[in-house]
């Protein structure tokens, strides 16, 4: 196909060279047949396990901190402090993620078409 004054078959050859080239240096033999099997990873699911993952760290820290307070010999304030931390931390990720999606929605909704 060519668009312009450029043939872009002739850059999807080089690409296809450059890819080739930089398997056989890693040791991969077919780099084409490798990219076909590589799983497509759909947004969805990617948010899903995020918000998931989230909702495990805030559970066992939860659970960490209900065994420390009911006198559970397992379980050190070190190990509640770093776990309650750990959850925190990872919910304003999440709250920032959201932040950023929602202003980007914002800004497409006000785009004039």
């Amino acid at each position: 196909m060519i668009t312009g004054a450029i043939d872009t078959s002739k850059i999807e050859a080089m690409m296809a060279q450059l890819k080739a080239a930089s398997a056989r240096a890693q040791g991969i033999e077919n780099p084409i047949q490798t990219e076909k099997t590589t799983p497509k990873v759909d947004f969805a699911d990617a948010l899903k396990s995020s918000l998931d993952h989230v909702s495990q760290l805030q559970h066992q820290s939860n659970t960490l901190g209900q065994n420390f307070v009911m006198g559970d010999d397992k379980v050190s304030l070190s190990e509640v402090m770093i776990s309650m931390q750990k959850a925190n931390l990872s919910f304003q990720e999440t709250i920032q993620v959201r932040n950023k999606l929602v202003a980007a929605y914002r800004e497409i909704m006000s785009m004039q078409v």
